[in-house]
């Protein structure tokens, strides 16, 4: 018999095209509650890696609304993009994909020499004007190459060529920059943080660059690879004699068609991995420090789940004894890597052999079973235990 009440803190991720991290906990705790009664401490905790889902997963702990603005897309389209701003007014958060996101320009032929960040910058001074002293960036999946110049022309900066012209938006004008002005940059912007999530760690040129390895799916043709590529490390050039920084070879600098060239020599952003970055934000260490179990999840448990993902963030923080389980949609590790991982178990949500549109359709269903399922066996423990 249970003896006590155990506490249970729920950290996954979404199981992307069927659940937002906020509904997995809320069905997560539903079912371990169901096994353990209604007075167990269940701490609910959505997380996301930085990418797709980030500002849900940020708004959900901070029991926060989003926001809405109108800025443009990745081509200058007018859009609307929600962004969100702590209830203490402190930190703000930006998921860049709300305004130059390849979904937002999927109805039209890409532009890869046109698109830019400006739309994700218009957010930036938004926040900027009302007082966040942090801004989290998030900027996985992008639809411009342009090393940041557009998100940093929305703060007020100027790329000027050899004639003190604006150069061209995009990463078209990349190879014609002469200079930055940044004479009218918000007066804000050097005095907030900054801090940038990502999940890749590519550099910002060459073969493992923003534009070899991410710009053809933005469209780039193999001429246009070589174009932005030049033009990245020209910008890279300009950066370095301004600043004394060389941005060209720093792991993350490649990150969403190299943003963060501009961000982190020219704003003093810091670069993190996106799975840290919101753990750091929502407290995760603290919330682990005294639980019994926890659990987190993801849609599949796979050798990338360790690798900068949640589960190896949740993993990162927790006590090494306090059990840490995995709930997915599917769990492709063998047991030597799950235990070798320091996972205790994983399990998968998939009731036999199952297609998965049926697991989606039943996704928040199958998470509460094996909840419940994991509920039982903690009680059982923990009864044995006292």
């Amino acid at each position: 018999m249970l003896r006590r009440h155990p506490t249970v803190v729920i950290a996954p991720d979404s199981f992307k095209g069927s659940l937002t991290a906020a509904e997995v906990a809320a069905a997560m705790a539903e079912g371990v509650r169901s096994a353990l009664g209604p007075d167990t401490v269940i701490i609910e905790c959505p997380l996301a890696d930085g990418g797709e889902g980030t500002l849900d997963a940020l708004l959900a702990n901070w029991h926060a609304v989003p926001r809405f603005l109108d800025t443009t897309d990745a081509v200058g389209r007018a859009r609307t993009a929600r962004y969100g701003i702590s209830n203490d007014g402190v930190v703000g958060i930006i998921e860049a994909a709300e305004a130059n996101g390849l979904p937002q320009v999927s109805d039209i032929p890409l532009q890869p020499m046109r698109a830019d960040s400006y739309g994700v910058g218009v957010i930036a001074h938004t926040l900027l004007d009302q007082g966040v002293g942090e801004i989290v960036l998030c900027i996985g999946g992008s639809a411009s190459t342009d090393g940041g110049t557009g998100f940093l022309r929305a703060l007020g900066m100027r790329f000027l060529d050899s004639d003190g012209r604006e150069v061209e938006p995009g990463g078209a004008g990349l190879a014609s920059i002469a200079s930055v002005d940044d004479s009218q940059l918000h007066p804000r912007a050097r005095h907030v943080r900054w801090r940038v999530a990502t999940d890749v760690d590519n550099p910002l040129c060459g073969s493992s660059g923003a534009a070899a390895v991410f710009g053809p799916q933005k469209g780039a043709t193999p001429q246009n690879v070589i174009d932005l590529d030049a033009g990245l490390e020209h910008l890279a050039r300009i950066i370095r004699a301004a600043t004394g920084i060389d941005i060209a070879q720093h792991p993350g600098a490649g990150a969403a068609g190299g943003m963060p060239a501009c961000l982190v020599p020219l704003l003093g952003a810091e670069l993190t991995p996106g799975a840290r970055l919101v753990s750091d934000v929502v407290g995760l260490r603290d919330l682990c420090a005294h639980a019994d179990v926890v659990l987190t999840g993801e849609g599949s448990f796979d050798s990338q789940s360790l690798r900068g993902k949640v589960v190896r963030g949740v993993l990162d923080v927790t006590p090494p004894s306090c059990p840490v389980v995995v709930i997915a949609g599917t769990v492709q590790l063998s047991a030597a890597e799950i235990a070798s991982s320091g996972v205790v178990s994983a399990f998968s949500i998939a009731k036999g052999p199952s297609s998965l549109t049926d697991m989606v359709a039943n996704s928040a269903y199958l998470v509460r079973e094996v909840s419940a399922q994991i509920g039982g066996l903690l009680g059982a423990a923990l009864g044995a235990r006292e």
